[in-house]
């Protein structure tokens, strides 16, 4: 039975939200739960609409975090297709934007998420101009990809991201002609350097993706409301049938920042300012998963991730505090992807710049490898590429803090586990 004396609110319906409600119910809170989700579906994880559903290989109801049932079996009032457009720290209540309702709350978590970057030239609002972020985003473009592919059509993909590579990767799948513009020197240059976004880059030509790095786009000309092709600022102009713009996303920080919340600067990726208890500078109010910029003490700056472990291991972290037990969030950050016949996991976190060197364990060659990016001989992050059941090892490098011979680190007969010790 639940005892409304305590009201917990939780603003936004992805991964984060549904495992925040779903950890308050498993630690035993028997207060009124509500989350409050802008989208009409019910909360579903983001992974697949870049890979197997948009593949065509999961169906929708693979997506969903919980089946439709186990809100109201667990007492946890969902608002579907509500937004919340002010938050009265004063009077403790956040307010439905569409008819103005007051939810007085004891604790609010903020799960709101990131939303794509918009392209900021002409063309924009032509018919065939994608973002890939919700639900039915992966709904319209797999119909696209599979239209292109039967057509031989043409799809340009501004940024050679995880999302504008997943999405190539599918588009070639389909058939489609596929040309991603991106402005860096290589694939992922931000997250991988430019030594191991080559190999990227490489495996997508091999399945006859064009690439154009060090170019930007300017304009995308279309008739009567559709899209003919894509102008860069080199002065070439790309056939296009379609175009995705994958140049990233933003946290969305609207609702916090009017509020008043202390939010991180753009050095540290936006979002909202939490502590180690992903508390925000207002101490009844919580933010978890995307929209969160919180401390590591391992790599000794303040991280905001944008992946799914991330609002998996965050949320129940977050819901926890609420609960007033003792947390430290402090996970390592995780992410995988899938493209072609490419699987890899990556854990850590060593922009470019941070690190002295990357040791490559295995055949880069032949995509059947690790590699580790190290400064002074501390492992700071790991890939493996098509390379299982290592994860845990690598991690456990990265926790130690353990400085490590990286002739031992390369070798693949010396096992993970013996280093580091």
């Amino acid at each position: 039975m639940v005892d409304a004396d305590q009201t917990f609110v939780i603003v936004g319906g992805g991964l984060a939200g549904a495992k925040a409600a779903e950890t308050l119910r498993a630690e035993g809170f028997s207060g009124r739960v509500i989350l409050i989700c802008d989208e009409r579906d019910h909360p579903y994880e983001r992974p697949p609409l870049s890979k197997g559903y948009l593949l065509g290989k999961a169906e929708r109801d693979s997506v969903f975090v919980h089946e439709p049932a186990w809100y109201a079996r667990h007492d946890v009032e969902l608002h579907l297709g509500q937004t919340v457009d002010r938050i009265d720290r004063a009077a403790k209540t956040v307010r439905f934007g569409d008819d103005g309702t007051l939810v007085r709350y004891d604790k609010l978590l903020l799960a709101t998420g990131a939303e794509p970057r918009r392209l900021d030239i002409p063309g924009t609002d032509l018919a065939g101009v994608h973002h890939l972020r919700r639900l039915a985003h992966a709904e319209r473009l797999k119909g696209v990809l599979a239209a292109l592919g039967r057509d031989n059509g043409h799809l340009v993909i501004a940024g050679a991201g995880w999302i504008g590579l997943e999405v190539a990767a599918a588009a070639r799948t389909y058939g489609a002609e596929v040309t991603v513009i991106e402005h860096g020197p290589t694939p992922l240059h931000s997250v991988l350097g430019p030594e191991l976004g080559n190999v990227f880059a490489q495996l997508h030509k091999e399945h006859g993706v064009r690439f154009r790095f060090g170019v930007r786009l300017t304009e995308i000309v279309g008739q009567d409301g559709m899209v003919l092709a894509a102008r860069t600022d080199d002065g070439e102009e790309h056939p296009a049938h379609d175009v995705l713009a994958a140049i990233g996303a933003a946290p969305r920080v609207g609702l916090a920042e009017a509020a008043g919340l202390e939010l991180a600067d753009r050095a540290h990726g936006g979002g909202i300012v939490v502590d180690e208890r992903l508390r925000t500078s207002d101490p009844d109010i919580y933010a978890a998963g995307d929209v969160a910029a919180f401390p590591h003490a391992l790599f000794d700056t303040r991280l905001r991730v944008e992946h799914w472990a991330n609002a998996l291991n965050g949320a129940p972290a977050a819901a926890r505090s609420m609960l007033g037990q003792d947390v430290t969030y402090d996970r390592v950050p995780y992410f995988f992807t899938d493209q072609y016949d490419l699987g890899m996991e990556y854990s850590g976190w060593a922009p470019p710049g941070s690190y002295d060197q990357v040791v490559i364990r295995g055949d880069a060659g032949k995509r059947e490898f690790i590699a580790f990016w190290v400064k002074e001989g501390r492992v700071l992050a790991g890939m493996n590429v098509n390379v299982w059941d290592v994860t845990e090892p690598i991690q456990r490098l990265i926790t130690s803090r353990a400085a490590v011979d990286t002739d031992a680190l390369a070798d693949p007969h010396v096992p993970l586990e013996s280093l580091g010790a």
